[in-house]
């Protein structure tokens, strides 16, 4: 019966080995699963959506990248008897909910901390705790983190140390004389375009150098740099200040940027998984401003390191009163500008101004906030439409609605 194959039972056998390899065709098909953005789409808002959330879960595979070694105890948070039921965020004259913010401003995923304990873990757009997501200016804040471990660890001498100290080909530049604490504050007074969407501007530069794998052309483009005012005088935001922070940090402690941050942060505060940070070309060195993936969890862990003050198990990590100073807002030209070390003050509403709450804060919806009086830390991952003012519901109304409510 089995050799002719011509018989009822013989038929629904093949039909259904048929059917189970057109499965499996249709499960693997193409690109589906695989294709992702370029650089320059994702900067500038020119995704559609699956096709965006797959290139922010997959950014390693858009340009050569360090890893950032995870290997020490991980460190478990316990569920917390808070929550956000019934949680109400205020916003632009409307009253929304917690279901209403994650659907309007596309969160991929949310994870909430009160006292160090879970209020909140979500992952949303086809996210799970094993996803990895990439962080465009929260980069920033972390290369700030790392300025001041080296700081702290003497191999830099202090942050008013020049950059050309650390960096001598920048003494025939535009920034000849800017110190660490002004590139922190973005203040050298260099011009520089941040506007992705200008394929002319300097940040559109330096990405197109990344992807050509060109050192020599990110060289050219710093030196070609001029000035729009004295340092400390102007206050603009400037993803090259974050690169040239990047290299400072290698050139004085001697050690690959993704490996200090491993060595200081990532192998001792309990991390769960290895990060990854885009490199500027093969076997360069890492993007100081953008470019750094990691898992959710192990992005609130770095934010509760933040919050303890920079200190591991009793070890200072960071150099006492680093975090206040870096969190709170600066005078530069005369003016005080809501920025730190390349971390943003957050207070917009009634009631939250001694609170020193501040944050890493990343287009499309990137966040690390903190808050030391409410002892809160908030990571959230988002997939906005644009890299700016796409966002439905103010998201600082949404951080301090939840800080309030976890009191």
């Amino acid at each position: 019966m089995f050799a002719t194959m011509d018989g009822p039972f013989e038929m629904l056998m093949i039909r259904a080995v048929l059917a189970a390899a057109m499965g499996c065709l249709l499960a693997v098909s193409p690109a589906q699963a695989q294709e992702i953005g370029t650089i320059q789409q994702l900067y500038e808002g020119r995704l559609l959506p699956d096709m965006q959330v797959r290139t922010f879960r997959d950014a390693d595979k858009l340009a050569n990248v360090a890893v950032s070694r995870a290997e020490g105890p991980v460190r478990m948070f316990l569920p917390s008897s808070r929550s956000l039921d019934g949680l109400v965020i205020p916003s632009g004259g409307k009253n929304y909910d917690l279901y209403d913010y994650m659907s309007m401003n596309r969160v991929a995923g949310l994870l909430v901390l009160k006292d160090g304990q879970t209020a909140f873990e979500d992952y949303e757009l086809g996210n799970d705790e094993t996803a990895r997501w990439m962080s465009m200016s929260v980069t920033a804040s972390i290369t700030s983190v790392l300025v001041g471990a080296a700081i702290h660890d003497g191999a830099i001498g202090s942050i008013d140390d020049r950059l050309d100290k650390y960096l001598p080909q920048l003494e025939t530049t535009a920034y000849e004389g800017v110190t660490i604490r002004q590139a922190l504050l973005m203040s050298s007074g260099v011009k520089w375009n941040e506007r992705y969407s200008d394929p002319a501007s300097e940040h559109r530069l330096l990405l197109d150098a990344q992807e050509a794998e060109n050192r020599q052309q990110i060289d050219d483009l710093f030196s070609g740099l001029e000035r729009a005012g004295d340092p400390g005088t102007l206050w603009n935001y400037s993803t090259g200040e974050a690169y040239l922070l990047a290299s400072v940090v290698t050139a004085a402690t001697g050690t690959r940027l993704s490996d200090y941050l491993s060595e200081k942060i990532w192998r001792r505060a309990g991390m769960e998984s290895d990060a990854v940070w885009w490199l500027d070309s093969a076997d360069g060195q890492e993007l100081g401003g953008t470019g750094f993936s990691a898992r959710l969890r192990d992005f609130a862990r770095l934010g509760q390191f933040i919050l303890e003050d920079g200190v591991i198990d009793g070890e200072r990590i960071l150099p006492e009163g680093w975090v206040r100073a870096g969190g709170t807002s600066h005078e530069i030209g005369g003016r005080q500008v809501d920025f730190g070390y390349m971390w943003w003050p957050v207070a917009q509403n009634e009631g939250f101004e001694q609170d020193g709450a501040f944050a890493a804060i990343g287009d499309f919806g990137q966040y690390i906030y903190i808050n030391p009086r409410r002892r809160v830390v908030i990571a959230m991952w988002g997939a906005q439409s644009k890299p700016e003012g796409s966002w439905p519901i103010d998201e600082n109304n949404f951080l301090e609605a939840v800080s309030r409510k976890l009191d």
